[in-house]
């Protein structure tokens, strides 16, 4: 996943108030990103200010913006700035918006004012309302106060998750597993209402590949062979560790050639039927590397860990999770696990290339090992009868009895509330988490996406996510 966001940086001003007050707020702000490492697209070969003034400026900075392939859009406003000729350009690129502007100095000794930037703000949040486009907002305050740095590092990461949800194209490896109906997805739907894409290949095709890999002299399979032997303590046979490479290596070909960003597979029992192999460590890996994995042909946790991964910017992985069982003595808490899907950096010791505990073949591939605490953002996007929401929380790693497979051990605001709603629906017992909050990010960007509700699973949470972008 390419966290790369390009920012179209359109800074406005209004003709009858200060230029050069104007200019000298958009090197302020220009120079700000550049020191927060934000990549983007400015419009100074425009004009002579480098500021989208009038109507006159429209069409060239769209043309602009759409040639460089800009991700969002951020306007701030250097004094009252252009209503109109924002709320165009915003509605011709169709991206994330962000409108803000540098709090205004006391007037002069004489009673005028340089720029009325607070004033400009609401003409311009008025308009884009009109004009049924969807922004972001970091209220008014100067270019080095807390709240702007933290604001516009959030929106970058809600517009990375907007540009991975709109090419999101999920490789599905073969059908869910029969028995498992909570796994139904309407495909349909899906592409009509979000555009979202699958691109499905048999078992038969992709195991044909394995073998193919498993039998040749494949660079990439042998270097993950490496990888596996140094990272990771391995207590299976030889071939397994080589049968585990070659089907690692198979997924990346397959995600790779049909530009993919997400792989759902299913992870038993066909595959289990033709090469006696589970492919935990292979998704664990896959992960790791920026291409996050689900199970049980997961379509809707694919789609929920395109969003994660997006919003984590490339600092952690997110790790797709079975909300399991109750905590032995803590009434908040539960166990977090799987087989063994999850990213081996997160784990707190040497991640173990085992064999799961759950099934009688007792198949080589899975992992062990409990992954570190902290922070953790819980999400979940899933529908049923036409209706779509994320469920969304925070948790905290705690302590645990000793378990199989890939685990954490948590504790929610009230376990009860969680429970319920994931029985009532629109959910189902498969999350994806991420260490840290990224509950803004989510929150901001499904604004962008529509459709989708947010179900946040505590309320002291949802109102800090509300306050934090607000």
């Amino acid at each position: 996943m390419d966290h790369k966001v390009i920012i179209g940086y359109a800074p406005t001003r209004r003709r009858i108030f200060s230029a050069e007050d104007a200019v000298k707020y958009k090197e302020l702000i220009r120079n700000k990103m550049k020191a927060m490492d934000i990549s983007f697209v400015d419009i100074d070969d425009i004009n002579s200010e480098g500021l989208l003034r009038c109507a006159e400026d429209v069409d060239a900075v769209i043309e602009k913006f759409r040639a460089a392939g800009v991700n969002a859009l951020f306007i701030p406003h250097c004094n009252f700035g252009s209503e109109h000729s924002c709320a165009k350009v915003a509605k011709a690129l169709g991206v994330p918006v962000l409108l803000w502007g540098p709090r205004d100095e006391a007037p002069l000794a004489d009673g005028s004012r340089l720029r009325d930037t607070q004033c400009g703000l609401f003409a311009t949040g008025k308009v884009l309302r009109r004009m049924k486009v969807p922004f972001t907002y970091i209220p008014n305050c100067h270019v080095d106060d807390e709240p702007f740095e933290t604001g516009l590092t959030t929106f970058v990461a809600t517009a990375n998750i907007i540009k991975e949800f709109r090419k999101a194209r999920i490789l599905q490896i073969d059908t869910r597993p029969g028995d498992f109906w909570t796994m139904m997805c309407n495909e349909g739907e899906l592409l009509e209402r979000f555009g979202i894409q699958l691109f499905p290949i048999s078992m038969v095709e992709f195991t044909d590949r394995i073998k193919a890999l498993e039998a040749s002299d494949d660079s990439e399979v042998e270097a993950t062979v490496a990888f596996i032997r140094e990272n990771m303590e391995v207590c299976v046979p030889d071939d397994a560790v080589r049968r585990v490479a070659a089907l690692k290596t198979a997924m990346k070909y397959y995600a790779e050639e049909n530009n993919c960003n997400a792989i759902a597979i299913q992870c038993w029992d066909a595959l289990q039927q033709a090469l006696k192999i589970m492919p935990c460590c292979a998704n664990a890996l896959l992960t790791d590397e920026g291409i996050p994995v689900v199970c049980e042909t997961d379509i809707h946790g694919a789609v929920t860990a395109i969003m994660v991964q997006a919003a984590g910017m490339g600092k952690t992985p997110s790790f797709f999770v079975d909300w399991s069982v109750r905590h032995p003595t803590n009434d908040n808490g539960e166990l977090l696990q799987h087989c063994g899907p999850w990213p081996i950096s997160l784990a707190k010791t040497k991640a173990k290339l085992t064999r799961p505990f759950a099934f009688p073949e007792h198949c080589a591939g899975s992992v062990s090992a409990e992954i570190k605490g902290g922070l953790i953002s819980l999400l979940r996007f899933d529908g049923d009868n036409g209706e779509y929401g994320m469920l969304m929380g925070t948790a905290r790693g705690i302590d645990g009895p000793v378990t199989n497979g890939t685990y954490l051990w948590v504790e929610v605001p009230s376990w009860s509330k969680v429970e319920t709603m994931i029985v009532k629906g629109p959910y189902v017992h498969h999350a994806v988490g991420i260490h840290g909050n990224v509950l803004p990010m989510i929150y901001d960007a499904l604004q962008y996406i529509g459709g989708i509700r947010s179900d946040f699973y505590d309320e002291t949470q949802e109102k800090q996510t509300k306050e934090y972008l607000f």
